[in-house]
């Protein structure tokens, strides 16, 4: 198993397959792709597991995070999502946030993420959106510490 960071093509595709297999291929690209860090969990040459990450400052969304059904409920999404959660903290990001189908919404909490009040229907399917927030890192003396 490998995570890395991929292409935005190589993203759509998996999406596509996933998350709107009824819809047209451009349905699921995002007009700001290029903006993102795009990250794939492979096993092997399979690339199995997708999510976008957007930072802006110190707010970040990931978004489209699709796993192969055969797949799914093995980890792998699991763990590329703890990745992508490490690398946002790491970026200096202090809030996360995520647009969940309401019924993921339970993987989500997994992660420490919490649903906001807010909620809305999409081509049929009803979403929370759902944050978390990360904590300054303090050094010995209980101080939060910088870094260059």
């Amino acid at each position: 198993m490998e995570i890395r960071i991929i292409q935005k093509e190589e993203a759509w595709k998996l999406r596509h397959e996933v998350m709107w297999p009824e819809r047209e291929p451009d349905y699921i690209k995002l007009t700001d792709d290029e903006l993102g860090v795009h990250y794939g969990l492979y096993l092997g040459e399979q690339l199995v597991s997708v999510l976008s990450l957007f930072i802006n400052g110190t707010e970040a969304q990931f978004r489209k995070f699709a796993t192969l059904e055969l797949e799914q409920g093995l980890g792998y999404g699991s763990r590329l999502l703890q990745t992508v959660l490490k690398e946002a903290e790491q970026a200096g990001v202090q809030r996360i946030y995520c647009n969940a189908r309401t019924y993921k919404a339970g993987f989500y909490k997994k992660f420490g993420m919490q649903a906001t009040d807010e909620v809305f229907s999409k081509g049929g399917k009803d979403y929370v959106v759902m944050e978390r927030f990360f904590t300054p890192a303090e050094d010995g003396n209980g101080k939060e510490s910088t870094h260059d």
